[in-house]
């Protein structure tokens, strides 16, 4: 069972029971759910992650100055007084509110504490600033209820990036795959410089990894987290061995020539989708090239004219 499971078992059998019975009439103004810090939110979460931060537990989202502090405090007990072992998992005594991942949670705190914004309103400049990580961790999980609409309401307005910004994020992560993955990886192999080309093998597995989400409209999240995430992509989740190859093997003759080869299939691929979602005209397969036909896609004139690595 993992954290996600867990949580809405444990709504179901103890949480949806408690509101209902005890507080109906606020019922209409909450949301309940599961979602935010943690790989459990994620579904990436495994017996390792039982060390910490794993317990019977969900979250309700509760509106600003729609409930009276006194309910808010029943309310607080309420869920500090649920069982305090589920399914074989032992919650933690940390405050009645149950820390910062579950209990009861105001949703402008929770989305400020997120992304910066408590209604992810957010202006052209504000979508380039906050961190994809941060944004991943407001659309993850799984919202059991929504009486109010609220939380799903802004939710929903998070989902993912806007088509300007996505263009322009995209221009970046492209240019800086080829500037590390098809220009500087076998210059520092010339050189002999096995640790800078190491380092041109990262940078371009992550600029991939990024361009990869981008394409399949989702948000990268936390680096620990990256890869178990790519594995489910619809679209170039396949491509996961060969990054994983690329970043875990040495810098031989023979190993750079491979390594070489699959940066220039990745990027092969890669144009091939640029072509396919109608993001650039260009012909060859220099990436730089397709960075700048993507960036001058971009609708809002004020974006397209910002440095192409802004959203970087």
């Amino acid at each position: 069972m993992n954290g996600i499971e867990l949580s809405k078992a444990f709504y179901r059998d103890f949480g949806e029971k408690m509101l209902r019975e005890e507080f109906p009439g606020i019922m209409p103004l909450i949301c309940t759910g599961f979602v935010g810090s943690g790989s459990e939110c994620f579904g990436f979460d495994d017996e390792i992650s039982h060390d910490h931060d794993y317990e019977p537990g969900f979250c309700i989202f509760v509106p600003k100055d729609k409930i009276d502090r006194r309910t808010l405090f029943l309310l607080e007990r309420a869920y500090f007084h649920l069982p305090r072992e589920y399914a074989g998992f032992r919650r933690s005594l940390m405050n009645p509110v149950g820390g910062k991942r579950n209990g009861v949670i105001e949703i402008e705190q929770f989305y400020t504490d997120k992304c910066g914004k408590s209604d992810g309103d957010f202006t052209n400049e504000q979508w380039l600033c906050v961190p994809e990580y941060a944004l991943a961790e407001t659309v993850n999980g799984e919202v059991f209820f929504d009486g109010y609409g609220k939380f799903t309401e802004i939710r929903k307005r998070l989902k993912c990036y806007p088509d300007d910004i996505r263009k322009k994020k995209l221009a970046g992560y492209i240019l800086k795959a080829e500037q590390s993955g098809q220009y500087n990886y076998e210059r520092c192999i010339r050189r002999g410089d096995t640790a800078a080309s190491q380092l041109c093998i990262y940078e371009f597995t992550q600029a991939v990894m990024h361009i990869i989400f981008l394409f399949n409209r989702r948000y990268m999240p936390y680096y620990k987290w990256s890869f178990c995430a790519l594995k489910s992509l619809p679209k170039f989740g396949n491509l996961y061995d060969s990054l994983e190859y690329l970043i875990s093997s040495d810098n031989t003759k023979e190993s750079s020539d491979l390594k070489t080869k699959i940066i220039e299939d990745i990027c092969a691929m890669l144009v091939g989708e640029l072509k396919a979602q109608s993001l650039t005209d260009e012909k060859e397969n220099d990436l730089e090239k397709h960075a700048y036909s993507v960036n001058r896609r971009i609708g809002d004139e004020q974006v397209r004219n910002l440095n192409i690595f802004v959203g970087v």
